[in-house]
């Protein structure tokens, strides 16, 4: 083969291993013109989204240069939704679910966001977390985790697999080998992961290896470092971790995927260049990129990396070729499974599911059961934590709104942690005099997980003891003496389900 015909060969190769994000509801030519290159993936963002139909134009758009394109997306339902992003999500997240702990429940909402997904023409969902969130204070999992225990978490990432990929949509379980007992952000520092490996074993592997039984053929690695199995690299660029202990151990064939590839945890060290490269050679082989790199410099930068790394004897070429030959073969698996999905493409979306198993997930205290329902438009307080970037900031959440469609003249206010700090806000000039001779609705995420927050809930609740405090994320032990609500979620979904437990008098 001639240099030139190799070099081309190569630069196909590489581009076949990315999965890049983009700006825009229509495809830039860069994109088309890349696929048309040997591009076989692409990840769809909310900044991507404005309705179902609207991307259903774009998939088109682009499987019209390559039919069997993966068109992926990161929606988890719950608080992590793309798809929903401008509405919040009409279906509960997983800690919801884990809640209920009804597996057929959670298999029929995963195939109603399926029906969703494939009515908009995705292909590959990164979904489920398969994470175990062990670690309460965990400030990127949480209530994207099914729980913090290994077989209710392995139930229903089996179960939700099963679900999702019944209407036609690939399932991909994440953040291998497990990000739930992590106390650092990956999107910004490089968590690590101490335990043992009998521990490993026994809490964070089970429901990846369900996933596994249920059928699943796409694995995301975590960018975390897990000790017990390589001291030096995190997940993501170890060989150990994804040859050794998935591939060999777990029996895993499928499709490795990375977690986005430009967090902080990777490149701080790596850079986004020499991070692709290493992940590559450990094992992954599809680089998820484009979250906020989403430029065409971005992927020609990451082509031009693998390419050197190959020529350059870092990155052997049969480890870039038998990478792509993974994510052909999974291409054409998804182009099959979402065919075979076809019949009826948005029969039963929207039927109610999400509605339902929110409502199932809500647990009250005995306070507030004898406090419900409110008779009179409340004011409500809502107190708004910083969000990890897997969170869309964009994305509605909260109980006013619902609230005000059910007791109109329902007032409210949303507080941050530094308002707090820095004096620009006082809650009683905010929270407690608008309250007066009103009912008092206290909102919050994450009471026990930061301190701002768990200091206004006492003072709030000290000052007005008939308060009702709606916690939407993990219980905490922070407002015991209150009348408390607990929605498992801040969804959009939950929100209303919280409105309407406020409201009806069947409060049981």
């Amino acid at each position: 083969m001639s240099s030139s015909k190799h070099s081309s060969a190569l630069r196909r190769l590489a581009l076949s291993v990315l999965q890049p994000g983009f700006v825009g509801t229509e495809a830039p030519d860069w994109i088309l013109r890349d696929i048309g290159d040997g591009l076989a993936s692409v990840v769809l963002f909310s900044r991507n989204i404005v309705s179902t139909e609207q991307v259903a134009r774009l998939t088109g758009q682009l499987r019209a240069e390559n039919p069997d394109l993966i068109v992926a997306i990161d929606e988890e339902a719950g608080d992590v939704t793309r798809i929903e992003s401008a509405t919040g999500s009409s279906r509960p997240g997983n800690f919801a679910l884990g809640t209920v702990d009804d597996a057929e429940l959670t298999e029929a909402v995963a195939a109603d966001l399926g029906r969703q997904l494939r009515a908009a023409g995705v292909s590959l969902d990164y979904a489920p977390s398969a994470d175990v969130n062990s670690n309460p204070d965990n400030p990127i999992i949480g209530v994207r985790s099914f729980g913090s225990d290994p077989d209710v978490v392995s139930r229903h990432t089996s179960a939700w697999i099963r679900g999702l990929q019944s209407s036609g949509v690939a399932a991909c379980a994440k953040h291998f080998p497990g990000h739930g007992d992590v106390a650092v952000d990956s999107h910004h520092d490089l968590p690590s992961y101490p335990a043992g490996r009998e521990e490993i074993a026994a809490q964070a592997l089970p429901p990846f290896r369900a996933a596994v039984a249920a059928g699943v053929r796409a694995v995301m690695s975590g960018h975390l470092l897990v000790p017990a199995y390589d001291p030096d690299l995190p997940a993501t660029l170890s060989r150990r971790i994804l040859h050794g202990l998935l591939r060999e151990e777990l029996g895993f064939d499928g499709l490795v995927v990375s977690d986005a590839i430009e967090m902080g945890a990777v490149t701080r060290r790596h850079g986004i260049d020499g991070a692709t490269v290493k992940a590559l050679a450990a094992g992954v082989d599809a680089v998820c990129v484009g979250g906020e790199s989403a430029e065409e410099a971005t992927v020609a930068l990451l082509v031009k990396a693998l390419t050197t790394a190959v020529t350059g004897g870092e990155l052997p070429e049969e480890r870039l070729a038998e990478a792509a030959d993974r994510v052909r073969e999974f291409a054409r698996w998804s182009a099959g499974l979402r065919a075979a999905g076809d019949a009826g493409t948005t029969a039963g979306v929207g039927d109610g599911i999400g509605h339902i198993a929110a409502r199932r997930a809500v647990r009250l205290t005995g306070a507030a059961r004898a406090a419900l329902p409110l008779t009179a438009a409340p004011h409500v307080v809502e107190l708004a934590p910083v969000t990890n970037m897997a969170i869309g900031k964009e994305t509605p959440w909260g109980v006013a709104c619902p609230l005000r469609e059910r007791l109109p003249g329902t007032t409210s206010v949303r507080v941050r942690g530094q308002e707090l700090e820095e004096g620009t806000v006082a809650l009683e000039r905010c929270a407690l005099e608008p309250a007066a001779g009103r009912p008092l609705v206290i909102v919050a995420r994450d009471v026990a997980r930061h301190a701002w927050m768990s200091r206004a809930v006492t003072g709030l609740t000290a000052a007005r003891p008939d308060a009702i405090v709606v916690e939407m994320g993990l219980p905490g032990t922070a407002t015991t003496a209150a009348a408390q609500i607990f929605t498992h979620g801040a969804s959009a979904a939950s929100g209303v389900a919280a409105a309407e437990i406020l409201t009806t008098t069947s409060a049981g």
